[in-house]
């Protein structure tokens, strides 16, 4: 068992009328990242509204960070917080933590079973499984946060995949996906039929809304996320040695990942040694701060947070167009640049330094928009809303 976090208060009460309280099991692997803060959000409303709700994860994936959030969190799951051993890869090891996440649904007397990411999807419908054929009911939902959709078409890992989404698409009385974008890609790749779907945003919470002045020594440019090749700190390192070359620049990467030490290297060999720093990992608030304008060169993304935040913050973005991050932007003038891309996103950058104040205009412009459509308290509804649908005969 592990516990971290930091708290927010719900936007708003729930309007509806008092109804009885759901049992809800949140499942899954490593609760870092997007997905993370998605869980975290989430089941934190569920519980202010009187529900009781449970997480179970991975108990070796979290960092000193998420630490900090489940110990925070923790308190406030009535169905407790539980982490167990969970394997990244697929393997032998599933089996155990099907078990014993079928076992600690059992003892819960669930209404509801809802899986995140890949693996926590898997977990869960496999669990709803065993509690069926035991003589118990729960329903089960199934946010796929990417996961599976990033697997290419025609590849061997793709084909195998697919093929285990459509098989456990049979144990799924609910798909939710953040974005449009997520659920035609689950359509294209896995298919239309099965479980009803919805699109429900992520969301954000008032405190996301406080603006974070850049620090007086701020960067001009910010990343924040994993550092992994599909987030494109390769596109951001290559663009940044160009532009060092007619502008003084600098950027701090925010963020720890498999490819932290590569990305590292290749800022060197790049001569970039003067003009980036990789302080670690950090909460996307506490992060802000150190640079003027965000950059997210992501080769794919499905919805991502920092955008969402960044936006929230009156925070200048620079963001490929990719996975959902238009659905964030759409009706704003911030401008998307194309994925792989070192020409586009060098051209944006020159733009921001070209003209501060226009960024700024458009940062605005963005916050606005976030307001109006991604909350955390409009989530919740739609989600327990879903949760509360009759199950289609």
């Amino acid at each position: 068992m592990s516990t971290s976090g930091s708290s927010e208060a719900s936007d708003v009460t729930d309007p509806r009328p008092a109804e009885a309280p759901l049992r809800i099991l949140h499942i899954m692997r490593a609760p870092v990242g997007g997905l993370f803060r998605h869980v975290y959000d989430l089941a934190l409303e569920q519980a202010e509204r009187g529900h009781y709700v449970g997480i179970i994860a991975d108990r070796t994936a979290a960092d000193s960070l998420t630490q900090a959030r489940l110990a925070t969190l923790a308190p406030k799951l009535k169905l407790g917080l539980s982490l167990i051993p969970m394997s990244r890869q697929p393997g032998l090891g599933d089996i155990a933590a099907i078990r014993s996440i079928a076992k600690i649904a059992r003892a819960l007397d669930l209404d509801v079973l809802h899986g995140h990411g890949a693996k926590g999807g898997a977990y869960a419908r496999f669990a709803g499984k065993r509690l069926s054929m035991a003589g118990e009911r729960a329903k089960v939902f199934y946010t796929p946060h990417g996961g599976t959709l990033h697997y290419k078409p025609g590849t061997a890992a793709g084909t195998v995949f697919f093929v285990l989404e459509r098989i456990m698409g049979r144990m799924t009385d609910g798909l939710i996906f953040e974005s449009d974008y997520a659920r035609k890609a689950y359509g294209r790749l896995i298919g239309e039929s099965g479980a009803p779907r919805r699109v429900i945003p992520n969301g954000l919470g008032r405190a996301d809304f406080e603006q974070t002045p850049p620090n007086p020594d701020a960067a001009n440019f910010l990343f924040i996320g994993e550092l992994r090749t599909l987030k494109g700190v390769d596109i951001l390192l290559e663009a940044l040695a160009r532009l060092v070359a007619t502008h003084p620049v600098r950027a701090v990467i925010v963020g720890a990942g498999p490819d932290a030490d590569d990305f590292k290297q290749q800022a060197r060999a790049l001569g970039l040694g003067a003009h980036v720093t990789f302080p670690g990992a950090m909460p996307a608030r506490a992060a802000f701060p150190l640079g003027h304008c965000l950059v997210v060169p992501s080769r794919a993304e499905s919805f991502p947070y920092v955008v969402l935040e960044a936006g929230a913050a009156g925070k200048p973005v620079i963001a490929t167009d990719v996975g959902g991050i238009p659905e964030i932007v759409a009706g704003t003038s911030t401008r998307l640049v194309a994925p792989g891309s070192v020409e586009d996103l060098l051209r944006a950058m020159t733009d921001v330094l070209a003209d501060p104040e226009a960024a700024l205009e458009r940062a605005e412009a963005l916050r606005d928009n976030v307001a109006r459509k991604f909350t955390v308290s409009a989530m919740a509804d739609a989600v327990l809303a879903f949760y509360r649908a009759p199950v289609p005969a």
